[in-house]
């Protein structure tokens, strides 16, 4: 079943290259959506596919790159739509 995910990561996860390694690792497991950094430090991500991979996607940021400190991981189900594709949006 498809389902859209919204998730807030906090820790250190800017300046250490998550929000290409979560277009990357989306992208891999199939999802659409895009990732964005936020001035408060955290990082955004809305991600549309089937379940198994969202709770894949979900897991994997709980580690994100190596570079990176996962604090934690909020996870929101939508009804958001997405784009075709995983991308990078500006920061918001």
């Amino acid at each position: 079943m498809k389902k859209t995910y919204r998730l807030y990561i906090t820790g250190r996860v800017q300046g250490v290259w998550y929000r290409a390694w979560t277009c990357e690792t989306a992208t891999r497991l199939g999802l659409n959506g895009w990732v964005r950094n936020r001035m408060d430090g955290s990082v955004e991500a809305l991600a549309y596919g089937e379940e198994d991979a969202l709770k894949k996607l979900a897991e994997f940021c709980h580690n994100g790159p190596d570079a990176a400190r996962v604090d934690d991981v909020f996870i929101k189900e939508t009804d958001d739509n997405v784009n075709a594709g995983f991308i990078q949006k500006p920061t918001v």
